[in-house]
């Protein structure tokens, strides 16, 4: 598969017109590798992506390794065609109406945005979604375990993952009264996400202080405004906050306050810690639906919501240094309770 970001709206348009000319049932091919030439079924897959940034782009890597490893590969069986909305919700629209001309065999909608603009669009087609941290809010489903309807998926915020971030603050820093977090308002997903971490750091006795952004060039200012008003900075699921990771984790260490963020790869990129999960894994377990749904006819909605199978407090070393943290002054509680995995992540600058 090559990626490929979104075209300008004229080309979006005129791709949308070609497809709604051309048909766009599914197709078929002669196998060429079979007895007889038996036909075998070639299946036409939209993959819709919110922005490009470590977390999601191996969600997309993780479905696609379940689909390999399955028989199903592109180029060979499976016609991907991935569109990246580059975070532009006009785009994310434009994705979600050409894949509803193009009668896709499958859709997969990588984070909330592309999630919903699919699920208003597309309503025969199975849909999957990935990196979704609230379906039932989002209204993408009506019951976790009963999805019903033509959408199911996996959820990237297990229960008790963000409610352990914040029990893990309290941990390691016994001290802290104030937590500042970083989020854009206007996704759901965050909204749903701070509203758990405020809902835990409450029982904690812990105050968060919210700085919010509507784009990443908000971010700094967002950033900038908790120094000296916070013990530690949260970074929950959020697709803007995580495109300009860099900005925040540079702020951070420059006044040396600790970063904890929502998911694995933040804390490889950066972030002090995080008790989370492979987004790999997520989408490895996304494809695994696809696979049910493609080669063995299962529907969508009878397939239960699916979680990361396993949560994991991850330190890195290194940011852990840039932001003036001695991990050897941590309570020794707090390390036996979490058994943190020690990594040797870079620290972003």
């Amino acid at each position: 598969m090559k990626g490929k970001r979104w075209l300008p709206l004229a080309a979006a348009g005129m791709l949308t017109f070609l497809s709604a000319c051309g048909g766009g049932s599914t197709e078929t091919s002669k196998s060429s590798g079979s007895a007889g030439g038996a036909e075998t079924k070639t299946y036409k897959i939209g993959i819709t992506q919110f922005v490009e940034h470590p977390a999601l782009d191996a969600a997309r890597e993780g479905f696609l390794r379940a689909l390999k490893e399955n028989g199903l590969e592109d180029k060979k069986n499976v016609e991907i065609d991935y569109q990246n909305s580059q975070a532009d919700q006009t785009n994310v629209n434009t994705i979600a109406q050409k894949f509803a001309s193009d009668k896709k065999d499958l859709i997969l909608a990588i984070a909330t945005p592309n999630a919903q603009a699919v699920a208003q669009n597309v309503k025969n087609t199975p849909v999957l979604f990935t990196a979704v941290s609230d379906p039932v809010s989002a209204k993408l489903v009506k019951d976790l375990q009963k999805p019903g309807g033509n959408i199911t998926g996996v959820s990237d915020t297990p229960p008790d993952a963000i409610p352990n971030t914040m029990k893990a603050i309290k941990d390691l820093f016994p001290n802290a009264k104030k937590v500042g977090i970083i989020y854009n308002s206007g996704e759901a997903n965050s909204v749903a996400n701070v509203k758990v971490a405020k809902d835990a750091l409450g029982k904690l006795q812990l105050t968060p202080v919210e700085a919010t952004a509507t784009n990443t060039n908000e971010i700094k200012p967002a950033v900038e405004s908790l120094v000296g008003k916070v013990d530690a900075i949260y970074v929950p699921q959020d697709n803007t906050a995580v495109t300009a990771l860099k900005t925040i984790i540079g702020t951070a260490n420059k006044n040396k306050i600790p970063l904890f963020v929502g998911e694995l790869e933040s804390v490889r990129s950066g972030g002090f810690a995080g008790v989370g999960f492979e987004y790999s894994d997520i989408g490895y377990e996304t494809g695994k639906m696809a696979v049910k749904i493609l080669k063995e006819g299962a529907k969508p909605g009878e397939i239960a919501v699916g979680y990361p199978p396993k949560l994991t407090l991850t330190i890195n070393k290194e940011a852990a240094k840039a932001q003036g943290i001695d991990i050897t002054k941590l309570p020794k509680e707090a390390l036996d309770k979490w058994k943190p995995e020690m990594i040797d992540g870079k620290a972003a600058k």
